[in-house]
C-alpha cells in the first residue's frame, strides 16, 4: 500500500534542544530514509532557520504539534510559521486537566471549536491527539466519543495506535469513527516484556494488527503515516530505522 512516511521529532526529543542539534538530527533522520517529519518538541528555533533547515536536507513537515495556548492567543503567528514550512497540519498533544465528568469534555471541546474556528480559511488545520484516558468511561460513553461527537468537523484527529490500543480499544475501529477527519495518523507498536508490562516498541516488532490498520487507514484517507515512540528501548535513532525497515517490507513507502 503506498504511503507517505514520516519521522515525529518527538522520539528524537533528546536530541533537539539546540539550533544544532536540530540541524544534526535532521540530517540524520534523512539519511535512515525518511523524507518527512512532524516537529515536535523541538528546542528554541527561529521558525525562518527551521525552515531552511528542512529545505537544506529535503524534508518535508508534514504536522506539527504546538500548545493549546499559543493556538489560542498566537494564532496568526502559528498560521505564518506553517505556512514558512508548508505544513498543512498541527494538533494539541491531548487534554490532560482532571475529569471526572463528561461535561468537562464537553467544555472542552466548545472550547477547542472556539479556537478553531480562528484557524477557518487559513489553509492550516488544527487537530486532537489521543493517549489512552480518553477511553476512560463517562456514563457508558468513552471521553473519545464525546471529542468524535462534540468536536467541529473541522478538526481533525491524530489517532495514535499505541495509546489506542493501551486504552483497550481497537485501533482499526477508531481510524474508521474518524474516517475523512483523519490526515496523520501515529504509528507505534506494544510488546508485552517478560514482566507482563506492555511496552512501546518499533512498528511490527510487537503485537498490533498492522494489515487491519492499514486497511483502515486507506478507507479512511489518510496522508500521513507518522512513526513515532515516546519511549524505546534501544537508541532512538535505531528506533526509527527498525520501524522504517518494517514499514517498507509491509508494501509502505
Amino acid at each position: 500500500m503506498p504511503s507517505s512516511l514520516a519521522a515525529q521529532l518527538y522520539t528524537l526529543r533528546d536530541f533537539t534542544k539546540t539550533p544544532s542539534d536540530i540541524a544534526t538530527t535532521l540530517a540524520r533522520v534523512k539519511k535512515i530514509g525518511y523524507d518527512a517529519v512532524q516537529c515536535s518538541a523541538l528546542g528554541p528555533i527561529d521558525a525562518a532557520e527551521l525552515a531552511k533547515i528542512l529545505r537544506n536536507e529535503g524534508l518535508t513537515c508534514c504536522a506539527t504539534h504546538t500548545g493549546l495556548d499559543r493556538l489560542r492567543d498566537h494564532t496568526q503567528q502559528v498560521i505564518d510559521e506553517h505556512r514558512m514550512w508548508g505544513c498543512e497540519y498541527t494538533a494539541i498533544g491531548g487534554f490532560f486537566q482532571p475529569t471526572t465528568a463528561a461535561d468537562e469534555w464537553v467544555q472542552f471541546a466548545r472550547s477547542f471549536n472556539d479556537v478553531a474556528r480562528k484557524f477557518a480559511g487559513s489553509g492550516v488545520e488544527i487537530g486532537y491527539h489521543n493517549h489512552s484516558h480518553e477511553l476512560i468511561r463517562y456514563g457508558g460513553k468513552t471521553a473519545m466519543q464525546i471529542l468524535v461527537d462534540q468536536l467541529d468537523p473541522s478538526v481533525w484527529f491524530e489517532i495514535d495506535t499505541y495509546w489506542i490500543t493501551h486504552g483497550g480499544g481497537d485501533p482499526s475501529a477508531w481510524i474508521r469513527k474518524v474516517a475523512k477527519r483523519i490526515p496523520c495518523v501515529h504509528l507505534k507498536d506494544m510488546l508485552m516484556s517478560e514482566k507482563r508490562e506492555q511496552q512501546m516498541a518499533e512498528v511490527g516488532e510487537g503485537n498490533l494488527n498492522w494489515p487491519g490498520i492499514f486497511e483502515a487507514c486507506q478507507e479512511a484517507g489518510v496522508k500521513w503515516f507518522i512513526v513515532e515512540q515516546d519511549v524505546c528501548q534501544r537508541d532512538p535513532f535505531e528506533s526509527l530505522t527498525i520501524s522504517l525497515r518494517n514499514l517498507k517490507a509491509m508494501g509502505m513507502s
